[in-house]
């Protein structure tokens, strides 16, 4: 029986010829990243609860501050302080106000075929690249950062089979929140989501990055593309190899085959308090809105960027609306810069945010209050995510969002 391409994944991390659904294996990891929401616990932990402190390979470790940068009191920045300290130390990759992790991630370091382990939950991203990006809690982290090694579970696989190509006004944020709602928000727990066919080929990496960054708000475990030469195009582009491209053999056996014509994909927005709510734009009625958010490790990117500036040119934000745009990173944010987009933001009466996490984390930048509601291009939705438990979050796609920061209410770009 043939393997699919997360399978292949494991298996070289494994070091074995072949796996299957229900394999327990232990793997060497290719990297492992921890950014300021955990590491204090790991270091703490590291400190006190391991008998022989060691790490195994400080070049396969990246700290990375980036949830709440700059510090917002006291207790922030002493956590901050621990991770500099450790990382100066141990000689561990470090980051600060550089941007989001999982973009420094994928700028920096990811390879197809690696796997990956990041103390936060969207570690999956890295699928966007062919790699094989999981998210797992602090104690974890500190054994893999203690041994080099980890354990995988081998998931099931789902295959998600793209057709077609977008409409106009339409993006791959409108897809993924259309794939969730339609397999629920349980519907690929521990499983892994595989993205193939000939319209995942079409999309930029940056478009697969959306795909499988979200890939978790269904229970995923992880979320990966079907690499090809475009993969190979980025990563020479930022300094560094490929890796391994594999794909799923003919007879790979899958839990079940979706098939999504990306040409029938409609803009949709999802309604709190649940990432699977989505329902098609124009239908979600009259819904003003307080503050509108363009960024985070799903949205951030100089694609976004692009298409944000290309609505608000010309146009200004709505006198009733605090709209915040966070480029993923610097990189994202100096490529802003030279095209000229961060100018139209900050002329539109936009508030241009350093490289961070910003609204989507929720607890230093734009937090929202009581009844006050929000439209975001972040991760989640949930009650009290963006702040006050009696807000309310909807999420859209980078034109939405900024449509709606004009208009005042929730609205596509096409109705302005």
């Amino acid at each position: 029986m043939g393997m699919t391409l997360g399978e292949k994944i494991i298996a070289r991390a494994a070091g074995v010829p072949e796996v299957k659904p229900g394999d327990i294996h232990t793997v060497d990891l290719d990297y492992m990243m921890s950014n300021d929401g955990t590491t204090h616990l790991t270091i703490d932990m590291f400190h006190n609860q391991v008998k022989t402190p060691r790490i195994a390979d400080p070049k396969k470790l990246v700290f990375i501050i980036d949830h709440n940068i700059p510090a917002e009191n006291p207790k922030t920045a002493a956590a901050h302080k621990k991770m500099r300290e450790f990382a100066k130390e141990h000689d561990i990759d470090f980051y600060e106000g550089k941007g989001v992790c999982h973009q420094i991630m994928y700028e920096n370091y990811v390879k197809a075929g690696q796997l990956i382990m990041g103390a936060d939950s969207h570690t999956c991203s890295y699928g966007a690249l062919g790699a094989f990006g999981t998210g797992i809690g602090c104690t974890d982290f500190l054994y893999a950062m203690v041994t080099g090694k980890s354990w995988v579970l081998v998931p099931e696989t789902l295959r998600f089979e793209l057709t077609g190509e977008f409409k106009e006004g339409v993006y791959p944020r409108d897809l993924i929140l259309t794939i969730i709602r339609d397999i629920g928000a349980n519907g690929a727990n521990y499983k892994i989501m595989e993205f193939a066919g000939e319209g995942e080929h079409r999309l930029s990496v940056n478009d697969r990055f959306v795909l499988c960054n979200l890939a978790v708000e269904a229970g995923a475990k992880t979320g990966i593309c079907e690499p090809d030469e475009k993969v190979v195009e980025f990563t020479k582009a930022h300094g560094r190899d490929a890796g391994d491209l594999f794909t799923s053999d003919p007879d790979a056996k899958f839990l079940k085959v979706y098939h999504y014509d990306l040409s029938k994909i409609e803009p949709v927005v999802a309604r709190p308090d649940f990432v699977d709510t989505a329902v098609p734009a124009g239908e979600i009625g009259e819904v003003k809105i307080d503050e509108a958010f363009l960024g985070s490790c799903n949205n951030g990117r100089i694609d976004e960027l692009r298409v944000a500036a290309d609505i608000l040119k010309g146009r200004t934000v709505h006198p009733d609306v605090r709209f915040l745009i966070a480029p993923a990173s610097n990189a994202v944010y100096l490529q802003a810069m030279r095209e000229g987009l961060i100018d139209i933001f900050m002329e539109s009466g936009a508030m241009v945010m350093n490289a961070n996490c910003s609204v989507c984390w929720g607890s230093c930048q734009g937090v929202i209050g009581a009844g006050e509601v929000l439209i975001s291009t972040g991760t989640r939705n949930f009650k009290g995510r963006a702040g006050h438990k009696d807000s309310k979050v909807y999420l859209g796609s980078a034109a939405t969002v900024t449509a709606s920061a004009i208009a005042g209410k929730i609205i596509t770009a096409d109705r302005l």
